[in-house]
């Protein structure tokens, strides 16, 4: 790594980390990053893991939540509490979510009613142009897979 590049943690060397699915058992497998992170998936039927479609909305509600972070603690405070719900059916027949919908829930109760209004405009205004997560749903993301064998 470069002296540069060690210097901004913003760098294209630091932001980049390795994702990865181990299986551990069956219809159950671990998540990893190489920052050292790990997430317990499985199916519905197992105690103690999220589903994939669950961390689907999961990363859409977080997503969310860190996009109007910095709207929200500017007029708030750093120590304002917020709690994004997030919920969507599966439609098994076609194997797609097709509505998620998400609650952001946070007291604007000290604000007066047009500064609450104007904040929430700013703070739509966040997500919709930075949740990375949201606007992939959104778009329709292409993936590709490709299968290695031994």
């Amino acid at each position: 790594m470069t002296t540069e590049a060690a210097a901004d943690p913003t760098s294209a060397e630091q932001a980049h980390t390795e994702l990865w699915v181990d299986r551990t058992g069956t219809r159950r497998y671990t998540g990893r990053s190489s920052r050292g992170a790990e997430v317990l998936i499985g199916s519905q039927d197992v105690e103690g893991v999220f589903t994939p479609g669950e961390l689907l909305k999961i990363a859409l509600a977080a997503c969310t939540g860190m996009s109007s972070d910095r709207p929200l603690s500017r007029r708030l405070g750093d120590d304002y509490d917020a709690t994004i719900r997030v919920s969507g059916d599966a439609d098994r027949e076609n194997e797609v979510y097709p509505r998620i919908e998400e609650i952001l829930q946070v007291d604007l109760s000290e604000l007066d009613p047009d500064a609450a209004s104007r904040l929430l405009v700013v703070v739509e205004r966040a997500i919709e142009a930075v949740c990375t997560v949201g606007r992939t749903v959104k778009a329709g993301a292409e993936v590709d897979l490709r299968i290695e064998t031994d």
